[in-house]
Formats: structure tokens, C-alpha cells, sequence
């Protein structure tokens, strides 16, 4: 079964080790095979990944790209290290995107990390809006 893609008009996606950029048109692709696929709005640049759950999922995205995920495991674990220091409350987060990459799930962690970039932003939201009181 292929995976079914819909690009719109100058959207970007990687294949593999390879960058597509659609041109002025939306295009349908059907990709069969084993590569790991990521849309841009799911790419995290290094640039953009200025929060300690950003730079996680970045991590993150770097073992689902890569031939040889394991190259990226000490700075993943010491980003953990980091977060957990800082607010244990990820925890429930980071378990479950352990548990994921343990059993080589990676685009399954790379999900459950997008999931902790949003509770962190919860969590700086709520900061920022109880220090107005």
C-alpha cells in the first residue's frame, strides 16, 4: 500500500536524504518503500528549535532521519537529563517518547515529541499568565 502525499504549491517534504520542493501546482505523489518522509510543516530547523522541548524534538527528528539513529542518543538523553531537571512534570511525555524509540518507533516519538513542544508551551503559557496577577 502507498503512502498518499498531497503537496501544495512550493511545500517542501524529505525523503530519505533527499529535500522535494513541489513547484506552482498542487501534486499528489504515492510513495511505496521504506524512507523516512517528513512534511516541512513537521521539520524543525535547528534555528527554530529555541526551547529545551524543541531542541528534544529536533533530536528527535534527526534519529528519524538518519541511517544510524544511535549517533544522536547521548545528546537526546542529556536534552532529557535537562527537561527533567528543570520540570519533572514532562515525564508522563518523555516516557512515552522513550518507550517509542526503544522499540525503533521513531516517527511515532517524533508525534509524541511535537506532543511534549505543545505541553511545554502550555506550561510557559500558563507561567507567563499567572506572573500578571
Amino acid at each position: 500500500m502507498a503512502l498518499k502525499v498531497e503537496l501544495k504549491p512550493g511545500e517542501r517534504m524529505i525523503i530519505g536524504e533527499s529535500i522535494i520542493t513541489n513547484d506552482d501546482q498542487r501534486t499528489r505523489l504515492y510513495i511505496q518503500g521504506n524512507a523516512p518522509i517528513l512534511r516541512e510543516k513537521d521539520i524543525m530547523t535547528p534555528e527554530a528549535a529555541n526551547s529545551p522541548a524543541k531542541k528534544v524534538y529536533l533530536t528527535v527528528q534527526l534519529m528519524y532521519l538518519d541511517k544510524k539513529p544511535e549517533r544522536h542518543h547521548q545528546t537526546y538523553f542529556e536534552l532529557i537529563n535537562e527537561l527533567m531537571t528543570a520540570a519533572p512534570s514532562m515525564l508522563p511525555h518523555i516516557e512515552r517518547i522513550n518507550n517509542k524509540i526503544l522499540t525503533d518507533s521513531l516517527y511515532k516519538a517524533l508525534k509524541e515529541a511535537k506532543a511534549l513542544v505543545a505541553y511545554e508551551g502550555d506550561l510557559i503559557k500558563n507561567a507567563s499568565g499567572s506572573s500578571r496577577l
